[in-house]
């Protein structure tokens, strides 16, 4: 996979984290959030993640 330098990441647990640098390898991610309305950071995730195997 291929460094996006568009999308920084940091969560090298994840399957798509480029593990050579704090970038991801999709070229689009999906964010989400918990709450009606998003008013905090910890209201919203990557919902792009998926655990390596």
């Amino acid at each position: 996979m291929e460094v996006n330098k568009s999308i920084g990441c940091n969560v090298s647990e994840c399957k798509y984290h480029y593990k050579k640098d704090s970038y991801c390898t999709l070229n689009k991610i999906e964010i989400v959030k918990h709450e009606p309305m998003a008013k905090t950071v910890e209201c919203t995730d990557c919902a792009s993640f998926e655990t390596m195997k």
